[in-house]
């Protein structure tokens, strides 16, 4: 089949990606007046946002919790009147079969606090045994100790053998400076920013070509060639500038010269050294998620032993369980709803296998977890929601920390070359919210302002 060309005006831009950072840079090009086209390889805008809806409610598969108050998400969901909702609940911990009251968060706090970031940055495992040798064993700083890495590998997704202390203080004063502590939900889940950069895409008259895989950019130091493939058809499009939005890990495989597989990019010329040793220090955080729908919230009737009130409140449960060692409902709200997270460690062990493997296992760890049959689990089950984003081509894993070593990888690796590549994306955001939602937007716009600042 021949190769269909398209040739873009001389003041156009392509963006690769119809995520959040995509669509955002997109509406901010388009609204200055640029020819702006998406170019989508699923065949859904959202990227690593995936909201479903059942009768009831919103099931994320995806991003979920507004993490404090970011103006890049706040703005438009206000905008658009949007119904927020903070979380809210009780804080439950499984322990050697009893369930009790979490009381590890000041201690877990106390260890973080310790962090330097004018020392030489070193992996957070290298920081707790420098920092907490503890030779004389400890119970309760050990405890403290395995809660803090539970912390680090569940919050960021990271290993913590691999992530910089660096990394990890510049996200702590990030989140600082927004209430990062505080979390919310939108009514109707991520869904309802989508639908607001939607409406803008559509009012600009911006074209999002879903269904349709980059595979090449050829770039020169006036304009690009990019072939995609779009089912059985292969098309070129030409354009001045090109704004990319790869995940952090499909960039790695699209810089890797052996990598042809599906998701991957060829640039032709390679990306500059100075690109790819950004990329080297930085990582893919690994997470797998399931989503379980009941038909009521069977939590309500479990009382633990010693304790005078059910899990009506619940909002967290914590444990050390090696498959799904952190679970979260849905409170305020009384939907019968409870998600369960496997980070780093367990999504390595769940990623690749089935949904009903994932589920059973879900189901087993919650029976033990509460002490509840699991046939009684099964028999309320309503449905199950789960997305392998490790197995997934165009994500490859759930968002991006950075390694030991890594203070001004975010920079480079957002930098652009040769005033016609632009990166956005979680992964090139500067103001330490690498791994978030509003980090995404933010490097959006980023970017469109790069394009746009020599025309001002």
């Amino acid at each position: 089949m021949p190769l269909i060309k398209a040739v873009a005006e001389s003041n156009s831009v392509i963006v690769i990606g119809a995520g959040i950072s995509g669509l955002a840079a997109a509406c901010k090009l388009a609204g200055s007046g640029l020819s702006v086209t998406v170019l989508e390889a699923r065949d859904r805008i959202g990227g690593r946002i995936f909201t479903k809806r059942n009768s009831a409610s919103a099931i994320e598969l995806g991003a979920e919790f507004i993490h404090g108050m970011p103006a890049e998400i706040w703005h438009p969901l206000e905008q658009s009147a949007s119904d927020i909702t903070e979380v809210d609940g009780d804080n439950w911990c499984a322990a050697e079969g009893k369930l009790h009251t979490c009381d590890f968060f000041s201690r877990v706090d106390s260890i973080l606090e310790k962090m330097d970031y004018s020392l030489p940055d070193e992996s957070f495992l290298d920081f707790l045994q420098r920092c907490f040798p503890n030779p004389e064993r400890d119970l309760k700083l050990e405890d403290a100790k395995q809660r803090a890495v539970n912390y680090v590998s569940g919050f960021n997704a990271a290993d913590p053998g691999l992530v910089g202390v660096h990394w990890l203080i510049a996200g702590m004063r990030a989140e600082n400076k927004i209430q990062g502590h505080r979390a919310f939900r939108s009514k109707n889940g991520y869904q309802d920013l989508l639908d607001h950069f939607q409406r803008q895409i559509m009012d600009l008259d911006v074209p999002i070509q879903t269904n349709t895989v980059v595979e090449s950019v050829v770039w020169k130091a006036d304009r690009t060639e990019i072939t995609a493939r779009s089912g059985h058809q292969s098309k070129m499009v030409t354009a001045s500038k090109v704004v990319i939005t790869l995940p952090l890990a499909v960039l790695q495989a699209s810089s890797d010269k052996a990598s042809g597989d599906r998701g991957s990019v060829r640039f032709i010329p390679a990306l500059p050294e100075q690109k790819l040793e950004a990329l080297a220090k930085m990582e893919m955080g690994k997470v797998v998620r399931v989503v379980l729908r009941f038909r009521h919230r069977f939590w309500e009737e479990v009382l633990p032993a010693n304790k005078k009130k059910t899990l009506t409140e619940m909002s967290f449960l914590f444990s050390q369980d090696e498959w799904f060692p952190t679970w979260w409902t849905a409170m305020p709200n009384k939907d019968p709803i409870i998600t369960g997270w496997a980070p780093f460690r367990s999504a390595e062990r769940l990623s690749g296998q089935s949904q009903q493997s994932v589920v059973q296992r879900a189901l087993q760890t919650l029976a033990v977890l509460l002490r509840i049959s699991l046939q009684k689990l099964e028999n309320g089950l309503e449905a199950a929601y789960f997305h392998d984003w490790q197995s997934d081509p165009f994500s490859r894993g759930a968002y991006s920390y950075g390694k030991v070593g890594s203070d001004g990888a975010q920079q480079a690796l957002g930098a652009p070359v040769a005033n016609v590549l632009f990166f956005a994306g979680e992964a090139t955001d500067i103001s330490g919210h690498n791994g978030t939602v509003h980090g995404a937007i933010a490097s959006g716009y980023r970017a469109a302002e790069e394009i746009l600042q020599p025309r001002k």
